[in-house]
């Protein structure tokens, strides 16, 4: 038997299927439960002003929130000592969805007589404005370390209700008073707007501060009936802020302008979002709705609007081997010092063209200026968009810049850009792109694995996804035997992964995608007595590729109703057939404070910096970052190779 290096090329991957091999061990975060805010606080017993709120003895005589109740746009903070590791490394995530959509930042507490201390106390809940009473507790129990759970709370915190509290409420849903708990009639009241100010904004189904359909029930009939039918599955959404959300929170902060975000583009409009052609090149990008060998349509509204649809082409086959065409964004202004840039790619020219990303950076006074290539993308795959992230670290004022080369072998048509995002966020290590996703739904081979990923502390790990308990979609993590294993921690210390089902709106600002973290606690035991997240050669199961190479493979964690079917419906997670799968595995252990930190060896994190082409994956090899290249095709001939 030999252990798994990822040296090989391995077919069957991309796509491996559970069929025909022994069921995965997994187990639930939560023990499976998939519980809202107002389920975990009525579970504990408590008796909250609408569920999740306290109240002081003034706001229950008067509920109006004045200017004197809001925070000042960077809001001290304090995470508890009580908290759980994962709860840490949530909450600030939700910082970073506040400061992509809004002017509201967070900072750690400095001595400021207000300050908010997230602490785990029972259940999920919080204040409404800031109460001037110096220290301001919100709750983030067991089970509400959620991402959108986090946003609810702190949404409450900056000084919004609920969104079925507002006046004219009765307009858009009907409440079925017997379906309540007795005694819980009280949290479907609603206010004049003289006590909630909807900012003249129209009533949102959609808000992550609306109540669910079956909210504090005595049955499992609804208690709200939305008066639109479709919007049933709707309400009670915990993906992430809705525009309304967004544009509620910004009018009460007066927000102009968001503090990471950047920059989107979808080319709809003919300025094409001042972007620049250069007088240094062979050629132009054009402005195009479709082009005969492909894309038919944009990705942004893949053909669905009729008069709308750009994007950016071009076309190779008009020029000599070794032409490019440059293309520059406007002029930026960092502020964080790195960057996240994500665009979507389509090749219908050669199999040797590629695109170059570099950054134009300008010196304070305009007066000099430096371009550095940040990024080869070569071998771009045909047929089809293909999401890419490419991380800048721009200090200087500048400009993304664009360069498609012709290569070598015929072209009849060539690369394609669309739905640019720019933002100062931290880019997912890794994008699993499951294409011809609606045909894996329902079939008899509903259940399969990812291709192996590493960390970047070098953890090797796959993700499980089970579609085999529709209308439930299951997502899990394990790690598994790789090339580093002997230079790492075990049991594996502390390191949270979040996995994202990308919801594939263009604007980056207006996406709702859904997210979910858990992190590797090396204390978690299992009913043998060995440690959960030990060594997969030491507790995991052996398993053979269809090349017949052996490896191991860990346990699984995960959630069994990571999203459900109808919510993968309600938005863009579907485009085109693909569906984007965003992972990150990160090193937490510096937000521990409950115990000691455990021992960790030196190993240095090398490939966190070193970036390999052709989809290669980084290990560690005699102490240093080497490139190993694999090939996976699905079982399914249609699905193609990834």
């Amino acid at each position: 038997m030999t252990s798994w290096y990822l040296p090989w090329f391995l077919c069957s991957a991309a796509l491996l299927l559970v069929s025909g091999m022994p069921t995965p061990e997994i187990f639930d975060v939560d023990n499976g439960l998939d519980r809202d805010i107002f389920d975990i606080n009525e579970d504990l017993g408590l008796d909250l002003f609408e569920g999740d709120i306290i109240l002081d003895e003034i706001q229950e005589r008067n509920a109006i929130i004045g200017e004197r109740y809001r925070w000042p746009h960077t809001i001290p903070y304090v995470l508890d000592d009580s908290l759980e590791m994962n709860a840490r490394g949530v909450i600030l995530k939700a910082f970073e969805r506040y400061r992509l959509k809004s002017c509201i930042d967070f900072k750690p507490w400095s001595g400021e007589p207000n300050y908010i201390s997230v602490f785990k106390g029972n259940g999920c809940w919080s204040s409404v404005g800031k109460q001037l009473t110096g220290i301001q507790e919100l709750s983030i129990g067991e089970g509400c370390d959620k991402i959108a759970t986090v946003q609810h709370e702190f949404l409450h915190a900056l000084g919004f209700w609920h969104e079925q509290s507002r006046s004219d409420r009765n307009d858009y849903v009907s409440i079925i008073w017997n379906r309540i708990i007795s005694g819980k009639e009280r949290n479907f009241d609603f206010y004049d707007d003289q006590v909630i100010d909807s900012m003249n904004v129209p009533y949102d189904y959609s808000s992550v501060m609306h109540y669910g359909k079956t909210a504090f029930g005595n049955g499992s009939e609804p208690t709200i009936i939305t008066r639109v039918p479709d919007f049933m599955d709707v309400i009670g959404q915990r993906m992430d802020f809705s525009d309304s959300d967004v544009l509620k929170l910004n009018q009460l902060y007066n927000c102009s302008s968001s503090l990471s975000f950047m920059e989107s583009c979808d080319f709809e409009l003919g300025n094409v979002c001042g972007m620049i052609q250069s007088s240094a090149d062979s050629a132009d990008w054009q402005r195009l709705s479709e082009v005969s060998e492909g894309p038919e349509s944009d990705h942004s509204n893949m053909g669905r609007c009729r008069g709308s649809g750009f994007f950016m082409h071009f076309n190779s086959s008009s020029v000599n081997e070794g032409a490019t065409a440059i293309l520059e964004s406007r002029i930026l202004y960092p502020k964080r010092g790195f960057q996240c840039l994500q665009f979507f790619l389509y090749n219908s020219g050669s199999e040797d063209d590629q695109l170059n990303i570099y950054i134009r950076e300008y010196s304070t006074a305009h007066l000099s200026r430096t371009l550095t290539l940040v990024e080869q993308i070569k071998d771009i795959p045909s047929g089809s968009w293909q999401l890419y992230h490419i991380t800048l670290n721009a200090t200087n004022k500048f400009r993304v810049v664009f360069e498609g080369v012709r290569g070598a072998g015929a072209s009849l048509g060539g690369l394609s850009i669309d739905d640019i995002n720019l933002s100062e966020t931290r880019c997912p290590h890794h994008v699993w792109h499951i294409r011809n996703f609606t045909q894996l739904i329902g079939s008899p081979n509903g259940s399969f694995y990812s291709p192996p990923f590493y960390s970047s502390k070098g953890y090797a790990f796959q993700i499980y996804l089970n579609l085999d308990s529709l209308p439930k979609i299951g997502m899990y993590f394990h790690l598994i035997s790789g090339a580093n294993d002997d230079q790492l921690e075990w049991p594996c210390p502390w390191q949270q992964v979040t996995i994202t089902i990308l919801d594939q709106t263009p604007d980056i600002r207006q996406r709702m995608s859904k997210q979910q973290s858990l992190t590797t606690d090396p204390f978690l035991t299992i009913d043998n007595g060995n440690y959960f997240w030990d060594r997969p050669s030491k507790v995991g199961a052996q398993v053979i590729f269809p090349n017949g190479t052996q490896f191991q493979r860990g346990r699984g964690r995960g959630f069994p109703n990571f999203m459900s079917q109808e919510m993968l419906k309600s938005r863009d997670f579907i485009k085109g057939d693909d569906v984007y799968i965003l992972l990150t595995v990160e090193d937490i252990s510096h937000l521990n404070t409950q115990n000691d930190p455990l021992p960790t060896l030196n190993v240095n994190d090398l490939c966190a910096s070193f970036r390999c082409e052709n989809d290669g994956i980084c290990i560690l090899q005699n102490g240093k970052a080497e490139c190993r290249v694999f090939i996976v095709c699905s079982p399914f001939g249609s699905l193609g190779c990834q």
